[in-house]
């Protein structure tokens, strides 16, 4: 194995290095590269994640002491990328390895690429590098290699951004003060965007010496604001200019490369990421139903909650099937569609179509057990150990698995009785009904021995619960909804406000005056974007972007911070296909998600029994709502109470990233 060959002399050389013998053992599967545990040589401590544990020494303590620190650095993606592999070696025939993935470049992993159709992807899929591909336009492997460099506090605070983008779309000249730096800058059309650039800058040009640029290499790797790199600029601007270079290049060289004080990479990490880019890339570009499946199983991680995921998926034509009894393991799996279901080329999404050519998705996607929330890994394993050729009641499941009455109402309240002909209601009627109680589960008003046994208590029709309902409980117990999107059962009453669907925002000219609205499913808060927050709204045609400036963020703070579903008015910003709705206003809606908490049409009609009993004026038809949630009052009085407590409360937060 090339990888493996590579890792031994990797740990061979680190070894030697710190003085250790050789020869390194093999221990399952891994290696040894200690004389002794672990625990024995170093301070180690439980970490807050579970199976997680942390060395307590200060890597600067290390330094200071002469002791080797070697990171290995553990990412979600490749564990996604395995199980990737794994389903399409399974289901397609397909084997496919890192390199092999990336022995031929594919032109149209490229142009999803540039149309940052990255929700997923690694390293890419941020609002900042989705912004980003549609202006570099990735077209080669070293294209992704800057991509995952330049968005990143180093470049952005080195002024580093701008000047390359300009170069890259040739709207500014590439000139070099010298051959020396021609080698050098040449691959970043002579812009330092990485550590080893600036390292070499500071030899050809300023006249460090080997031991001189590796110190500043590591000022560059504190990664702190109050970092050590600044003791460089005199040593490096009087160099250069010594060297004949003009003092404002030599003075605008530092500036670039103090920016790596906050936080820039080396080349190598770049181009090790990058290749990961690629190959995750590749996968959602050509089997999305492989890729849905292996990110869900490798949660928690990236920016997306696996409601988004699945949205993107089958936006990409997936067919996503709820989690069920007699259908689902514990994890995520593939498995043949639905009779009557035609091939995702079908069913693709307008803003994907040029992609129906290439994907070769011919399964469908069976969310696992492990999405309905508090559901045990052991209750799962269990029904799938004893499900044989199938369950066909509640009862069946209680009486073969043997899980408690709590596991079979969690499995009731997400679902999961479909393949057996009980909705949520009926199946939770049933596991209430089925099962036997344990004493703390026990009712005192239905355990006297007159009542005898309620379970004998006839069969009757409960009343059918609404579709709206329905989503809200699916949020509750799965975090996402198959069914349909919350904001469709809403989307009358936006409209009536002119409130615009997201879709729309791709035929609005730049400029334009619009309002926007949606779920909030991401804030942005970078620490170099001064203050600015990004915010993005999820509605059922799609995902619109807002950027909200300081002034209107302390205006509108609660409502940015807190509100679930918000509504956006502001100007189109459209440039290079990357749209924005640049905030002037944010209204909170989220008590709007209170009809689908109960048949609107029905509660309304009762609102007002009262006036109809003892009819007179209606004073509230004289008042003028002061805004769309004041119109939705006086429509809708019975709806914004506790229903809409409930509701938002269901209702994913966002997430949050600073």
């Amino acid at each position: 194995d090339p990888e493996e060959a590579v890792m031994r002399q990797v740990l061979d050389i680190s070894a030697e290095i710190a003085g250790f013998p050789r020869h390194l053992s093999q221990h399952v599967g891994g290696f040894v590269i200690t004389r002794d545990r672990l625990d024995e040589m170093v301070p180690v401590m439980n970490a807050a994640m579970d199976d997680r544990t942390t060395v307590e020494w200060d890597k600067d303590d290390l330094n200071a002491l002469g002791i080797l620190k070697v990171d290995i650095l553990a990412l979600g993606m490749l564990s996604c990328i395995r199980r990737a592999f794994a389903f399409m070696q399974e289901h397609y025939g397909d084997e496919q390895t890192l390199h092999s993935v990336m022995r031929v470049e594919e032109p149209a992993v490229y142009d999803m690429l540039c149309r940052a159709d990255s929700v997923g992807v690694f390293q890419v899929e941020s609002r900042a590098q989705m912004s980003m591909l549609p202006r570099l336009r990735p077209r080669t492997f070293y294209d992704l290699v800057i991509e995952v460099a330049i968005v990143r506090p180093g470049p952005i605070q080195g002024g580093m951004v701008h000047p390359f983008l300009r170069r890259k779309q040739g709207l500014e000249t590439v000139e070099y003060p010298s051959e020396a730096l021609r080698e050098v800058l040449g691959k970043t059309l002579g812009v330092p965007l990485f550590q080893e650039q600036a390292m070499k800058i500071a030899i050809v040009a300023g006249g460090f010496t080997p031991g001189e640029a590796d110190q500043l290499r590591r000022a560059m790797a504190t990664f702190k604001r109050v970092g050590t790199i600044g003791t460089f600029q005199t040593r490096l601007i009087e160099g250069m200019v010594a060297n004949g270079y003009p003092r404002d290049f030599a003075e605008r060289c530092f500036r670039q490369i103090e920016g790596f004080g906050e936080y820039g990479f080396p080349e190598s990490h770049a181009a090790s990421f990058a290749l990961l880019v690629y190959v995750s890339a590749w996968i959602k570009c050509y089997y999305p139903d492989v890729f849905c499946a292996a990110l869900l199983n490798a949660q928690p991680m990236g920016f997306y909650a696996p409601s988004q995921i699945v949205r993107d998926a089958e936006r990409h034509g997936v067919v996503v099937l709820p989690p069920d009894v007699n259908m689902s393991d514990w994890d995520t799996k593939l498995e043949a569609l639905p009779a009557g279901v035609g091939l995702p080329a079908t069913r693709i999404h307008a803003s994907h179509a040029e992609m129906a050519r290439d994907i070769r998705t011919r399964m469908a996607v069976r969310l696992g057990l492990r999405q309905v929330k508090g559901f045990r890994e052991e209750d799962a394993l269990a029904i799938m150990r004893h499900r044989r050729d199938g369950y066909d009641s509640v009862r069946d499941v209680w009486l073969r698995s043997g899980i408690n009455r709590a596991a079979l109402e969690r499995l009731a309240d997400a679902d999961a009785f479909r393949s057996i002909g009980l909705d949520r209601r009926d199946a939770l009627w049933a596991a209430r009904g089925d099962s036997p109680a344990t004493p703390r589960e026990r009712l005192p008003l239905f355990d006297r021995p007159e009542h005898g046994d309620i379970r004998k208590e006839p069969d009757f029709a409960l009343p059918p619960m609404p579709i709206g309902e329905h989503i809200v409980n699916d949020y509750r117990y799965l975090s996402l909804s198959l069914k349909a999107h919350p904001l469709s059962f809403l989307r009358a009453s936006l409209t009536a406000h002119r409130i615009v669907p997201n879709a729309g925002l791709r035929q609005t000219p730049d400029g334009q005056k619009v309002t926007v609205a949606g779920l909030v499913i991401i804030r942005q808060r970078p620490g170099t974007a001064k203050g600015v927050i990004f915010m993005t709204l999820e509605d059922e045609s799609d995902v619109a972007n807002a950027i909200v400036w300081p002034k209107v963020f302390e205006k509108y703070r609660p409502v940015v911070l807190g509100a679930r579903l918000v509504a956006i008015s502001g100007r189109v910003q459209n440039a290079h296909n990357v749209i924005h709705v640049v905030a002037e206003k944010v209204e909170d809606m989220t008590p709007m998600l209170a009809v689908l908490s109960a048949d609107a049409g029905d509660l309304s009609s009762l609102a007002r029994a009262d006036e109809v009993a003892r009819p007179g004026v209606d004073h509230r038809e004289k008042v003028r709502p002061r805004s769309r949630l004041a119109q939705l009052a006086r429509e809708h009085p019975s709806l914004l109470d506790d229903l809409a407590k409930l509701t938002s409360e269901v209702m994913p937060p966002g997430r949050n990233f600073h």
